[in-house]
């Protein structure tokens, strides 16, 4: 039975407060406060007196607290006194007792600890219910998109849940960093998460990933941080095996796991990796550990949650539809144990039998799983996926699914592909990448060409990855795809004006379309496609025919009726096609004047992002560019002055990157010198005044012209610089490259040509710069040593040393191994001291690299290659004059035991019989670009002639046969450049 307000008895509550400012006035003052008129509480005033206290009706208390409902009404003697000392934060304590007498208390990551704690102190199960349920929601899926959590503020409350046994803030953190994991592992603090929490979120069943890669990047580097702080020492390599096996080894990038075999951590799990890849791919694994088994399904199955918004398979060449499929059925299936019979039979019933079509059994493949939330799936160089099967599980379980990603798909046609996404009608953005032709008209000098058509391969014998080449009907275009927006085609060789028109009928929505590259269309075929994509605002047409009929495409005004006679020049300068683009690229496309690129520049009013490299462009078009929104702006090797160019630049002030290389006209250097000097601060300072306001630069790249004075000027605008590339004619002097890491810190690129470097220059950029992903030295001078390369780069994947080491020894490059562990991308010239053994120094040193370029390298193919193709990952290959060493079928024999290699360059010179086998098309396997130099042998006008063998001679390049499959056609290009 309650009491009534007249019954109950009433109590002191009393609080010292220490935090209070104390004077000589307030020493022993206290203030009187009573619950009654807790509403009109002023706390920042309350909170200045040292003593408060507070007049409670006792039952109040006794009801909302079993800590006062002990005190109050058991055997307690301070049940029978008429006041209490609250030991408590005074701030604290006030707001749990205003949440007792029922007033709103807002709950913030700022109060939620102290009430917490002060309500299991209290015992206050109202307020504990009520900061659970805060909890609860801001660490739910929902809340993520609402609250500003950290992921220290994440630590922090694990930390606290862990600290008081609490199983509910202990689980509601698992979850949460789960399912957000993707969120996690871009903070800083990610390598601050304790062990158990790390642990329990990777082994949580929702943990959404984009791929395995990411996922073991995460935990690699969080290993990396944390081993030496374990809190059991004893147990750190149980530990270390416990969170890596969460990774489904199976599921990871062929180059990723080759990469890590040399890792301490992570050695065992890249030999699994690759035994499972191989097995799959058919491919006899290099010292298999033969720990994996095909009917380990679990460890095939990817990753896909509720919560999953991408899906990316990109360098995975061991998905296949039977992959795909398995991981779309119910989890059920995998324990039933009829069903998982049925599944486990599938890899070990047949040689291929993730490559068979139909393996799947039908009443499997009709019951899959939906994931909403996904919306984007990247498939990219993943060529044994069987893209119609792909597609048609894309259409079932992934209906949200927008963006769709496959390149370096040469078993993809064009056309058909875009006939299979009417399966898929919400994608919005499509992506067929492909290498770019060495063969842009622009960039070659043909002495002949032959294209040949290929036969196709007959239905029981073709391999999987060939038997999506369709042929299509352009006269029946089918249902539009009405939400295609964004269409990337590059370097599509198999792509041509009728393929365009194809397009734009079929995508109605377009207004994004990229064919960089695309040599097999006319400036008529995308000029009609322009004039027929109303909504197109980006188009990207570098190394194309695109020329006066694309630009006037792109003039004309826009008008429903068709008639444009009446407008005014100035209305229909507003109204045009370009008027609204955002990004214009038509770099390389000779075939434009100088009057259209006048005419166009007077249009684009809206433009983010302008590349009219190698074009004809003059002062008068940059002059005439009326746009203020440039983000990019590319003008390398055209015609313009330094006045064009800071007129431009004073009109876009959000300018981010600059490219400007081989622009011989911005600064003269046909006049006098006296003329040249007077001129010289008034032609500089006004550019780089407007650069040095632009705090945002992210990307320069100058050549002639540019000097230690240009960089000094820049310094203010290079803090936030991620990439700078010096080209021919730019001087920026040592001092300058000395001082570089300390101006701009986030660098991530460096592009030297024709620099004076040293070692301490290097060494700086070694030491200090921990983000730098890609280091390029061409042809530079100075004197530099092994020890520049000393300091360990962990970040570094790019690597060019071309004609700045001749001094390189094997010693040397097992340093430099050492030193640069994660490098993809190697290229060395001129390194002279190599031999025969430095290929097995740099494949096991090296094994996940993706391209290498080795020219002029000694003697490294003198014995042959074979310890190259140890390096299964590679997708380019070029060896130049490295020795005659290399077999007739080298072609072949790489083709067949890279299965990512796409592009292999050689020389004749290096043919051990003086001639290699071309594969034909199914022996190419993913062989897209083959170039083969030839060299032809001329007298020395210099030597001296010898007494027994006559004149010397030396070898000179004469021509390159170059082969470029798509996936219609094959041709059979001379060129006279060497390529």
């Amino acid at each position: 039975m309650e009491v009534s307000d007249d019954e109950d008895e009433l109590v002191f509550l009393v609080c010292t407060n220490t935090d209070s400012i104390q004077t000589a006035e307030t020493l022993n003052d206290e203030i009187l406060l009573s619950t009654a008129d807790i509403l009109s509480w002023d706390l920042p005033t309350i909170l200045t007196f040292p003593t408060i206290k507070v007049q409670a009706h006792s039952n109040r208390l006794i009801e909302q607290s079993m800590y006062f409902s002990g005190l109050l009404s058991g055997n307690f003697s301070e049940s029978c006194l008429g006041s209490i000392s609250i030991n408590w934060n005074v701030s604290d304590f006030l707001q749990i007792l205003k949440h007792m007498c029922d007033c709103v208390l807002d709950i913030t990551l700022d109060n939620f600890f102290p009430l917490y704690e002060g309500a299991l102190y209290f015992g206050v199960e109202s307020l504990l219910l009520k900061c659970d349920m805060w909890l609860s929601e801001v660490l739910s899926s929902e809340g993520f998109q609402y609250t500003q959590i950290k992921m220290e503020d994440l630590i922090q409350i694990w930390k606290f849940g862990s600290d008081r046994a609490s199983d509910y803030i202990l689980h509601l953190c698992m979850g949460y960093l789960a399912r957000n994991f993707m969120w996690a592992k871009r903070s800083k603090f990610f390598v601050k998460l304790p062990y158990d929490l790390l642990l329990s979120s990777v082994k949580h069943p929702h943990l959404t990933v984009d791929s395995e890669l990411h996922l073991s990047d995460a935990l690699l580097l969080w290993l990396e941080s944390n081993l030496e702080n374990l809190e059991r020492p004893s147990k750190t390599e149980d530990n270390c095996i416990e969170i890596l096996k969460q990774i489904r080894v199976g599921l990871l990038p062929l180059w990723f796991a080759l990469g890590k075999r040399n890792s301490f951590y992570f050695r065992q799990l890249a030999e699994e990796t690759l035994d499972s890849i191989f097995r799959i791919l058919n491919i006899v694994p290099m010292g298999s550990l033969d720990t994996f088994k095909y009917s380990d399904s679990y460890q095939l199955r990817i990753r896909l949650t509720e919560y999953s918004k991408k899906v990316n398979l990109s360098g995975c060449p061991q998905i296949t539809s039977t992959i795909l499929r398995l991981s779309l059925i119910p989890q059920s299936y995998l324990t039933d144990p009829i069903q998982k019979k049925i599944i486990e039979k599938l890899f070990i019933s047949c040689k291929h039998p993730v490559r068979d079509r139909w393996v799947f059994p039908q009443n499997l493949s009709e019951e899959t799983l939906t994931f909403e939330a996904v919306q984007e799936v990247d498939i990219s160089k993943c060529q044994n996926l069987h893209v119609e099967l792909a597609v048609d599980c894309f259409r079932k379980s992934f209906p949200s699914l927008r963006t769709l990603k496959a390149g370096y798909l040469l078993n993809i046609g064009t056309t058909s592909f875009l006939q299979l996404l009417e399966k898929c009608p919400l994608v919005c953005e499509i992506d067929l990448t492909v290498d770019i032709t060495p063969l842009i008209p622009a960039s070659v000098t043909v002495l002949s060409s032959s294209p040949a058509e290929i036969q196709p391969v007959p239905e029981k014998t073709s391999n999987v990855k060939y038997q999506a080449v369709q042929i299509m009907s352009f006269n029946e275009f089918g249902p539009p795809l009405s939400n295609v927006t964004k269409l990337t085609l590059e370097g599509r060789t198999d792509v041509s004006d009728l393929g365009l028109h194809y397009i734009s009928k079929l995508c109605v929505s377009l207004c994004h379309l990229n064919i960089k590259g695309c040599i097999s269309v006319t400036d008529i075929g995308i000029s009609d496609l322009i004039s027929t994509s109303k909504k197109l605002n980006s188009i990207v047409v570098c190394d194309t025919s695109f020329g006066i009929n694309g630009v006037q495409a792109l003039c004309s005004a826009i008008s429903d009726s068709g008639n444009t006679s009446s407008l005014h020049s100035t209305d229909k300068r507003l109204n045009s096609v370009v008027s609204n683009f955002e990004t214009l690229h038509m770099g390389g496309c000779q075939g434009v004047s100088k009057s259209s690129l006048m005419e166009l520049m007077s249009q684009t009013q809206v433009l983010k992002s302008l590349c009219l490299r190698g074009t004809d462009l003059i002062d008068q078009g940059l002059y005439n560019f009326v746009g203020s929104s440039l983000e990019m702006l590319d003008i390398s090797n055209t015609k313009i002055s330094i006045a064009a160019l800071t007129y431009v630049i004073q009109g876009n002030p959000s300018l981010k990157c600059l490219k400007a290389r081989d622009c011989r006209n911005l600064f003269p250097v046909d006049n006098c010198t006296e003329i040249r000097e007077s001129d010289f601060p008034s032609l500089h300072e006004k550019l780089h005044a407007e650069l040095g306001k632009m705090n945002r630069l992210e990307e320069i790249e100058f050549g002639w012209g540019f000097s230690s004075f240009s960089f000094n000027s820049l310094e203010p605008a290079l803090l936030s610089l991620k990439a700078i590339n010096i080209g021919l004619g730019g001087m920026v002097g040592e001092d300058a490259l000395k001082r570089l890491p300390a101006i701009c810190p986030l660098l991530e690129t460096i592009i030297l040509h024709f620099q004076v470097i040293s070692d301490i220059i290097v060494m700086n950029f070694a030491a200090s710069l921990k983000n730098l992903q890609v280091l390029a030295m061409c042809y530079c001078f100075g004197d530099i040593s092994m020890s520049s390369f000393k300091f360990p780069m962990q970040s570094l994947r790019k690597l060019r040393l071309e004609r700045v080491t001749p001094w390189m020894t094997n010693d040397d490059l097992i340093v430099l191994t050492q030193n640069c562990r994660n490098l993809a991308e190697l290229s060395l010239l001129g390194c002279s001291l190599l031999d025969s053994d430095s290929l097995p120094i740099i494949s096991c040193g090296w094994s996940g690299l993706v391209s290498i370029h080795l020219e002029e390298c000694g003697e490294v193919t003198a014995n042959g290659a074979s310890a190259l193709l140890d390096c299964k990952a590679l997708e380019d290959i070029l060896l130049r004059h490295n020795g005659p060493g290399l077999c007739r079928n080298f072609i072949f024999y790489a083709a067949s035991e890279m299965p990512m290699l796409r592009k292999l360059s050689l020389d004749i010179c290096d043919a051990r019989e003086g001639d290699f086998d071309i594969p034909n098309y199914e022996g190419r396997y993913s062989l897209s670009t083959l170039n083969i130099a030839r060299c032809k042998s001329q007298r020395c006008a210099f030597n001296v002639p010898a007494s027994t063998s006559g004149a010397r001679s030396r070898s000179v390049h004469m021509e390159t046969l170059v082969l470029v499959w798509n996936s219609r056609d094959l041709i059979r290009t001379v060129v006279k450049e060497r390529l």
